[in-house]
Order: structure tokens, then sequence, then C-alpha cells
């Protein structure tokens, strides 16, 4: 059963179990048959000593519509990734592990320094960049999905459910994205989205004016959700954020790309759970005190571009306005946890508020103070066009490492 938020008009599917998964998964075993569907899996080596990734393996061992995986291994020494390597082995799907941190790797890095193109930081949006690239340079999917490697209550049908509007070409959606709740171990999860995304878009709203972005953006349930699923055409182009705000550029560039009715969101899990942040209030470079500062510049950067004009005036009114709101939704939040029987400390609720609320406006004097500042990754278009051997060498650089450590 499919239906709209009242702001946005974006899609939305929810679970209702109303047909059987064996039909979804039919479906979409005949859909791969002309429209191959590939996953990213963006992973540090650390994630291969959890207790989530052993089980997403075997959930997707049972997937048999993929065509092909693709797994960024990040922070990994030779040892390591000959392990990762044997670890991955369980698949039966095509598989392939790239190496970020391998000499061959780090060469491509230095061409793209060479050329003023390369990634600015390592970490999430530098992975997803490079797995893009080449998945661009496999030139055989027409379907890309993406999922985290933490979440420890995976099970198969998060990616049967997130596929499925894009794979289904009697559908227009060229990005799917997912919403669950956020719920784990009798506690009310999604602090990020919870206390700073929703009240700080509430408070964008009364602050600046109505703007049709912040509308697109409140109409998705969890626009901070690590799974997404796109057709490959959107690739080439798709700007990637270098830091912690790659989900919300993703939509963003959904938003400057397509119309709102080529975008919608599915709800892919009854429960969802996965590693937890920590606050770290006391390190702004560290933890969900920078993730809410890159999130909270993702979001000025783009009403920047659509003519929104910021003064510190602005910030400190966007930080008094935020905090009221944040409040207000926390006593709701509160309530709700009660009426469910889940565990919720105000006390941690509010002082991350009073932390975000911080952030809001050191995102802003940062927003400010580094105008040049050039958060995305060029796009592969762009680099193919600076270097057209780069994306050819890379997937050469891949297949070396795998025939000499594997």
């Amino acid at each position: 059963m499919a239906d709209f938020q009242q702001n946005g008009n974006i899609a939305q599917f929810h679970n209702l179990r109303s047909r059987p998964l064996e039909e979804l998964v039919y479906e979409l075993e005949t859909f791969s048959q002309s429209r191959r569907i590939s996953l990213i899996l963006p992973s540090l080596y650390s994630e291969l000593e959890g207790d989530a990734l052993p089980n997403i393996l075997r959930e997707l061992s049972k997937v048999s519509y993929l065509h092909r995986i693709i797994v960024g291994l990040d922070r990994a020494d030779e040892a390591q990734y000959r392990h990762a390597r044997a670890f991955f082995s369980v698949l039966p799907q095509q598989t392939t592990v790239i190496w970020n941190d391998s000499p061959r790797m780090l060469q491509i890095m230095g061409r793209l320094e060479a050329l003023g193109l390369a990634p600015q930081e390592p970490g999430k949006g530098k992975n997803v960049w490079g797995c893009m690239g080449y998945l661009i340079s496999c030139a055989d999917s027409a379907v890309m999905a993406i999922h985290d490697c933490d979440i420890v209550t995976y099970t198969r049908e998060m990616l049967d459910r997130l596929v499925y509007p894009v794979a289904n070409p009697t559908f227009s959606y060229q990005l799917s994205k997912g919403f669950y709740p956020r719920v784990g171990n009798n506690k009310l999860n999604g602090r990020v989205t919870r206390l700073l995304v929703s009240p700080l878009l509430i408070a964008l709203k009364r602050t600046i004016g109505d703007r049709d972005y912040i509308d697109y953006l409140r109409a998705f349930r969890y626009p901070l959700s690590g799974e997404m699923a796109l057709r490959t055409g959107l690739l080439p182009d798709l700007r990637i954020p270098s830091d912690w705000g790659l989900e919300i550029g993703v939509l963003s560039e959904a938003w400057r790309n397509l119309g709102p009715r080529q975008v919608c969101q599915v709800e892919i899990a009854d429960v969802y759970d996965h590693k937890h942040q920590d606050l770290s209030p006391e390190d702004a470079s560290q933890g969900l005190s920078r993730m809410s500062t890159d999130i909270c510049k993702a979001i000025y950067r783009k009403l920047a571009a659509d003519g929104t004009v910021f003064t510190p005036h602005v910030f400190r009114t966007l930080k008094a306005t935020y905090y009221r709101s944040a409040l207000d939704l926390l006593e709701a939040y509160w309530a709700d946890a009660k009426m469910n029987g889940l565990a919720i400390d105000r006390h941690a609720e509010e002082r991350s508020i009073e932390m975000f609320g911080e952030n809001i406006v050191r995102a802003g004097q940062l927003f400010i103070e580094n105008p040049q500042e050039t958060p995305f990754i060029p796009t592969w278009n762009r680099v193919h066009s600076a270097d057209p051997t780069l994306l050819a060498d890379f997937r050469a650089a891949v297949a070396a490492d795998t025939e000499e450590f594997g």
C-alpha cells in the first residue's frame, strides 16, 4: 500500500505483508534477467570482526537475483585484505573486494590528486564513490543498491523491498530510500534524525520561510538511512559528499536531478538496529558531534545554492528556534516511548539537543568562514573527461590486487 507525504509528494510504500515474499522475489528474479542488479557494501575491516556482518552474508547468500556484489574495504593491511577475500568468498554471487589501501589504489588516488580531483578525506563517502566508479567501469548493471555492514537485525527482505521499486521496469522510480522504526534493545534510537534533522527542518522553515527543498526533506520518514537503491544511469553525474553528509547529499542530488515522482521511500523492516556512534560532545571531530556538523553544512549548502542568504544573525536565530522545536518533539518522543514500553533517557536526550544546537551554529560559522569549500567529490563524468583511461586502470588495479593477494 502506498501513500504520499503531505510535503514533497514522495511516494512511500508500507510493509503490510499483503503478498507472500516469494512472489516479490520471483518478480525480482524475472526483472534481473534483463536489468542486472548489483549491491555495494562499504565496510571497515573492523566490521568483519563484529556480529552483524556474518549474518548479513548468510542472508545475502540466499539472494538469487543479485548479479554482482562490490565490497569497499577500508583500513586494512595486506593480511587483513587476504582475510577479507576469504571472508566474503562464501557469497555465491560475483563478488569483488576493493582494497582501498593497496599500493595500486594509492597510485590511482595519486593520479587523481595530481588532477585536483581526489576525495579530500577518507571515509564512507570516498568508499562509496570508489565502488560506484568500479560499477560504472563494469557497465553491466541497471540497478545499484547500497546498505551498511553493521545492521544487527538484517534479513534479506530488507534488500528485496529496497530494490523492488527501481528494479520494476513498469515503475518510474529512479531512487528508492529505505525507512524503518529505529527501535533496538527496548530503546528508542535514531537520535540524529529525531533530535537534529527533524527539529532543524522545522526551525529552518520558521526562520527562513517556506522552501520546496525543506518540504522535500521533511517528506522522508528516515532521511539518514544508509539503505538506498537507484538506477545506474544516475551514477556518472552523481556528486557524493566526502563527509558525514552522504545520505543528505544523495537526497539533494535526487532533488536536483529528478522530479518528486521519480523518488520513493519504502518500509524495509519492522525492527532495525545497528552500531551506534558515541555522542562525543568533548570532541567536535568525532562521533555524532562531527556527524551533526557535517549534516547541517550539507543542508546549508543546498539552501544557499538555491538562493538562501545566511548570516551569523540567521544562525543564532536558527539555534534558538531549533532548541524550542527539539524540546517540543522530545516531549512527544518520550510519551511515544512510554506508551510502547520503550526506555528513553530524557537527560541524555536533552544533552544531545544541547550539543546539536551548538553544532548548528558551529556548522554555520564554518560555512560562512570557508565559502570556497568544495566538499563534493568530483563526478565520475568529470574524472573521465580529465583522464579517459583512469576508470579502466582503476578496474585493472582491483583485478591485479585480486590476482596477487587472493
